[in-house]
């Protein structure tokens, strides 16, 4: 406890910079401030705790940070550290402010030396105090370092947690330059090789190389079989002759052979032009990946990571035991630091010791199968001739477009005929099923669909009505389908229930059925993350981002409206990543009483010197008080503070390409819905049923068990994992005086069905 009684923490970024750091800063300065806390920014690192770096930060201090890249508070390698002395420093310097518990954000070196520090914290302060360097009263005060770690590493090669900060934004920053090179690839037809991060870890290489559909990829937890010189250009050279003018090579930076000799970007181009005689360009992404504006994703999820943290340090810890906060299967939760670095080093030591099936294993994410989705993805044929008795597969999407759709059915053609199976694309949704616009897909046409946005087969919202089944039933069966695929949101998702209803009638639809969860709103049962919703969250947070840059020379307040139905996902989440003061979605409800109180303390925040705030509003928050009307409130009794601009993003939030977890998150849920229904075919398994998620893993939910997860009325789960964020965002956002003032708001209703 420092003098005025309160408990004193600090927080630090230490090694390598990481965008999302900032939004962590910004919710362990702001849950700390929030729970009655003083709180300390050590600038620098290490360094900055011996040389007394140390600043005691307010709520205003870090407002507008969520958005930069790196770290505001400065990050340093410090050799001194490592030094009695300079941890006598370290110690005296806290010490002397009370400071007991330390938030450090970095990797695995740095969370380690943490955690050193702890245990050496009693003999330390002992030696202080013996010195005259600091009062028994201010070694009795703090007789422990507590110490919270936050992950920060764009290798994402922490054990025990799925995603560390910086990681995704990484992703986004390598996709988006291999988009790029492809242009140009393809214009000469030459062959890019791209060295990605990852010196004891292919997380980026592998991910970027199914997002970006790559030709080969190397990683040190997947070396190539011996021989893979020819087999590599053998690919390469079929692949022209096939007609794929854009050949991609991604390599992590610490890819080695089963020998454990590295492979290089030099030694791959030499062996190529040799044996190919073709143009073979190097391309070095290096510090570019962890630079520019964190992804929506390191944004929230390093929000959550950060007020954790705080919470964390507000529980008793006899034991004193060190711990990170991690990622687990989207939610939140904690581990033991030293083992999970102890973890995250055994992996390093078998990639060394060249036990690298024990590595994959160790990684925890199905590496090996991820690895042979590459594999299957990157041929320019299949490994299978089509059999003679070879299952016909029809894939078709439905309702709105949604990033992702593409690289969805690239999986399932590419992974149906790769088993020797057909499949037939049905053009134009429910339309195209009932006007008979079937057509088969082949290997190469599916090429180039990894990253492009909408669905090349077409969709609309419309559904079947009972004259159309006898033409959807004849269509089937004059095709020879044998299994269905659909690829969409709630209109899909219905449309998979009337088709399985309608078995009574036409026995052609007893075929299996399965949906893949594609739809930005993320408003379907049985999984967390639906294909789309991470790119329309990115499109929204960026759009956010312009429309805040624009208020520099006045006080203003933003209201914009995003897509969602009757599902407040991309409100709540979207609203995470900016720092929105409020969001308005239709599971909470809105209500007089809230927007008056809401009214009374932006008034009063503006009146302190706020130059900005905003609202997000679920389109179908409440149907009274639409986004005219709340905006017509407040610009009415914000008089002379502020003025008030409205945003309705619309469809923008469907459109573009799509982003990296979309591109891998579609290719996954398709390679599961694919073997499934090939399975299902040969086991003459006619059942409907969804891929989802659970656990963190590709699942399989029967109609039945969809069905007991829904409310019909809303359109939406009847549990959502991500409600429980609103607490974190509220509390963020608004100044403990703020809400001491919306107290006595009265809480609408939620709207649970």
């Amino acid at each position: 406890m420092n003098e005025e009684g309160k408990k004193a923490i600090a927080l630090l970024t230490s090694g390598g910079d990481a965008p999302g750091m900032n939004a962590a800063v910004r919710a362990v300065v702001r849950g700390g401030i929030a729970y009655g806390m003083e709180v300390y920014a050590v600038y620098e690192g290490y360094q900055g705790l011996i040389e007394d770096r140390i600043v005691r930060m307010e709520w205003t201090s870090v407002s507008g940070i969520m958005q930069q890249g790196g770290t505001i508070i400065g990050t340093a390698r410090s050799k001194e550290f490592r030094t009695r002395e300079g941890l006598l420093k370290a110690a005296e310097n806290l010490v002397k402010r009370g400071i007991d518990s330390l938030v450090v954000i970095g990797g695995d070196g740095s969370l380690s030396g943490a955690d050193q520090f702890s245990q050496d914290w009693a003999g330390l302060l002992t030696e202080l105090a013996a010195a005259g360097r600091i009062t028994p009263a201010q070694q009795a005060a703090c007789p422990q370092l507590r110490i919270v770690g936050l992950v920060g590493s764009i290798d994402n090669d922490m054990a025990n947690t799925d995603m560390t900060i910086g990681a995704d934004s990484a992703l986004h920053r390598i996709t988006d330059a291999v988009d790029a090179l492809r242009s140009t690839a393809y214009s000469h037809q030459r062959i890019f090789i791209v060295e990605v991060m990852g010196r004891n870890c292919g997380y980026l290489a592998l991910m970027s190389a199914i997002a970006s559909g790559a030709s080969w990829v190397f990683i040190p937890e997947h070396p190539p079989e011996a021989g893979w010189e020819d087999k590599m250009c053998e690919l390469l050279h079929a692949g022209h002759l096939a007609g794929r003018r854009d050949n991609i090579i991604i390599m992590a930076e610490g890819a080695r052979d089963l020998n454990g000799n590295p492979i290089t970007c030099d030694q791959v181009q030499k062996i190529i032009e040799e044996k190919l005689n073709l143009e073979c360009r190097i391309t070095i992404l290096g510090h570019v990946q962890r630079g520019g504006a964190p992804s929506a994703y390191d944004r929230y999820m390093s929000t959550a990571y950060g007020y954790q943290a705080v919470k964390e340090l507000m529980k008793d810890n006899p034991d004193n035991e060190s711990v990170i906060v991690v990622s687990s299967n989207n939610r939140i939760a904690v581990a033991p630091l030293i083992e999970s670095v102890e973890k995250t080093r055994a992996i390093a030591s078998a990639l060394k010791e060249g036990k690298y099936a024990k590595a994959e294993e160790m990684r925890g994410i199905d590496w090996s199968k991820t690895c042979n989705l590459v594999n299957v993805q990157a041929q320019v044929s299949p490994a299978t001739a089509k059999l003679e008795q070879n299952s016909r597969i029809a894939v078709i999407t439905s309702g709105w477009p949604a990033p992702g759709m593409n690289n969805a059915i690239r999986t399932i053609v590419r992974v149906a005929m790769n088993e020797g199976h057909e499949v037939i694309g049905v053009e134009d949704g429910v339309e195209g099923l009932i006007a008979g616009r079937f057509r088969e897909l082949s290997w190469m046409e599916v090429d180039s669909w990894a990253g492009s946005g909408g669905t090349k087969l077409g969709t609309n919202r419309t559904l079947p009505k009972e004259s159309d089944y006898y033409r959807i039933a004849a269509n089937l069966e004059k095709n020879r389908i044998d299994g269905l695929i659909i690829i969409g949101g709630w209109t899909a998702y219905t449309l998979a229930s009337k088709l399985h209803a309608a078995r009574k009638t036409f026995e052609i639809f007893r075929i299996p059925l399965i949906c893949i969860p594609a739809s930005i709103n993320n408003n379907l049962p049985g999984v967390e993350l639906s294909i789309g919703c991470d790119t329309a969250l990115n499109t929204i947070v960026q759009a956010i981002d312009k429309i805040k840059n624009s208020s520099d020379s006045a006080r203003r307040l933003f209201i914009v409206e995003v897509m969602g139905r009757f599902c407040g996902f991309l409100a709540m989440m979207s609203g995470m990543a900016t720092g929105a003061e409020y969001i308005y979605m239709h599971e909470m409800g809105v209500n007089v009483d809230m927007l008056q109180k809401h009214t009374h303390s932006l008034v009063n925040s503006f009146r302190a010197g706020r130059r900005t705030a905003l609202i997000i509003r679920n389109e179908r928050a409440n149907p009274t008080y639409d986004i005219n009307f709340i905006s017509a409130l407040f610009d009415q009794e914000g008089g002379n503070w502020f003025d008030v601009r409205k945003t309705i993003l619309g469809p923008m939030q469907q459109g573009g390409d799509p982003s990296p977890f979309d591109r891998i998150l579609a290719a996954r849920l398709a390679y599961e819905a694919t073997r499934q229904i090939l399975e299902r075919i040969r086991t003459k398994n006619d059942s409907c049923a969804m891929v989802g998620q659970a656990g963190g893993k590709a699942m399989i939910f029967e109609q039945d068990e969809l069905e007991k997860m829904v409310c019909e009325e809303w359109q939406r789960p009847l549990r959502q994992w991500w409600e429980g964020y609103y607490e974190v965002t509220h509390i963020l956002a608004n100044s403990p005086a703020s809400l001491q003032a919306q107290t006595e708001a009265i809480p609408p209703k939620p709207r649970n069905g």
